[in-house]
């Protein structure tokens, strides 16, 4: 049975910090970025999608906007109106997620400065089943590489 709460419709925060983040490039493809400063603790964009159960999480082959809010329910954030998918991983996060209400929300972990990429630990599971494979691409993980290597180090 799915739960009533609709996942899929953003509280107003999602519309009222519309003009405080951006999706634009990053070192791992697209990405999302403060084009404000957001205090440590503030929530930045809510994480929007379909509610699904375990067992429909089962049978879904291959997802990578899955986000798990207890141990009865995922939001399946694939839908490209949830800005908050494009917020990418990052071994050295400064955002994180949290669940209140039974809504999924990225919240800066640290204050973050307009300009600043928007990322956070995506866990070792999704590490493991996604990223370990081709390496990370984060910017803590491409510069280490580059600093082995005599490279110039990779700054947004």
């Amino acid at each position: 049975m799915q739960s009533s709460l609709k996942t899929n419709i953003p509280s107003s925060l999602n519309s009222k910090n519309n003009n405080r983040i951006r999706v634009g490039r990053s070192s791992a493809g697209l990405g999302l970025f403060a084009t404000d400063f957001f205090k440590k603790n503030e929530r930045i964009v809510e994480y929007i999608g379909k509610r699904l159960t375990n067992k429909e999480v089962d049978e879904i082959k291959e997802n990578r906007y899955l986000l798990e809010i207890n141990s009865k329910y995922t939001i399946d954030g694939s839908s490209r109106s949830n800005i908050a998918r494009y917020a990418n991983h990052s071994c050295k996060p400064n955002a994180e997620t949290d669940t209140i209400s039974g809504r999924a929300y990225i919240i800066a972990k640290k204050d973050i400065k307009a300009g600043d990429e928007i990322v956070w630990n995506y866990g070792k599971e999704y590490f493991n089943d996604f990223i370990k494979k081709n390496g990370c691409m984060c910017v803590s993980c491409v510069n280490n590489r580059s600093d082995a290597f005599g490279a110039a180090p990779v700054t947004l």
